[in-house]
């Protein structure tokens, strides 16, 4: 699913809360603390991880790109 950013990046955690992978912030830490996340195929462990246009992000074994 493409999902598209008005801005130069978006924060992991923001993105997965904007792109509906997470219910809160917390949610989205959770996942992201507990090796859930994927950015361009690598685990990330970092929630303010910046993404761009271009990056591709999975969670719960969905695949988002970054437009």
């Amino acid at each position: 699913m493409d999902i598209k950013i008005s801005t130069e990046y978006i924060k992991l955690d923001q993105f997965l809360k904007w792109c509906g992978a997470a219910y809160s912030g917390g949610d989205a830490d959770r996942m992201i603390a507990g090796g859930q996340i994927h950015v361009n195929g690598t685990e990330e462990t970092r929630r303010g991880r910046k993404l761009r246009p271009g990056d591709k992000v999975t969670a719960n074994g969905a695949d988002y790109s970054v437009k």
